[in-house]
């Protein structure tokens, strides 16, 4: 026999999955060390900035979820990386529960072995723009 359980609508509450916050550290990229806290979208940007620059399944510390699989674009023609890069942004920044939408990629060759890309991110914080360099 199964107990027929009436549970009132805080306890119910309490049992729905929530999402944890962003609240987080600030990085200076620059320096390499922490300057403060940050949250909302500041630290969504951060998030994209450390996911886009970790080389997924390299460290144990993340889950296999975790980063972007870049080295296997190393000495590929552009013709190839571009379209690559696209998707391969697009599925390591869709792990994270506070990305919305990626889109609006513009790819620029910079010089032999080097693409600029630029795209705009959406998030539950509100939207901004990503510029990064991928060497290939």
């Amino acid at each position: 026999m199964i107990p027929n359980l009436n549970l009132d609508d805080d306890i119910l509450e309490d049992l729905n999955e929530k999402n944890d916050p962003s609240y987080t550290y600030k990085m200076d990229k620059e320096n390499y060390r922490i300057l403060d806290y940050c949250d909302g979208l500041e630290a969504v940007k951060q998030a994209v900035y450390k996911i886009l620059n970790t080389e997924r399944y390299d460290y144990t510390i993340y889950s296999q979820n975790y980063g972007i699989e870049l080295e296997e674009l190393f000495g590929e023609p552009t013709s190839y990386v571009i379209p690559e890069l696209e998707r391969r942004i697009i599925e390591a920044l869709s792990m994270d529960d506070r990305i919305e939408e990626v889109y609006n990629f513009d790819f620029n060759t910079t010089s032999k072995g080097i693409v600029a890309v630029t795209f705009h991110v959406d998030t539950i914080h509100g939207s901004t723009k990503i510029d990064m360099e991928v060497e290939y």
